[in-house]
């Protein structure tokens, strides 16, 4: 019985971490890659070449794109997830995306 409990507690733990700490820190790392590819921070640097400047906008505000799609998908999956709860079904990952499926 107790190891069924740490087992359920390393579970939640462990989403916890992904979920409750992860997804924050994932937007800040967006933000500060969205900062890197700004124009004002480019600007400081007179010295650096016109190529590096944009591949390093660029590769900001890509990385910056990347952090924020896999915010929006965790924020979608969990808004998911609490409705398919609400309605007496659970989310179900076999077709490939997530559908609501009835609870056995």
């Amino acid at each position: 019985m107790f190891a069924l409990f740490l087992h359920d507690m390393w579970k939640i733990l462990l989403y916890s971490l992904l979920l409750g700490a992860g997804l924050p820190v994932l937007y800040a790392v967006g933000v500060r890659a969205s900062a890197v590819g700004s124009v004002a921070a480019d600007s400081a640097e007179t010295a650096a070449s016109t190529v590096a400047v944009r591949r390093r906008r660029l590769l900001g505000r890509a990385a910056a794109g990347v952090c924020f799609a896999v915010v929006l998908v965790g924020i979608g999956l969990g808004l998911a997830y609490i409705v398919a709860s609400g309605h007496g079904e659970q989310l179900s990952f076999q077709q490939g995306y997530p559908t609501f499926v009835p609870k056995s």
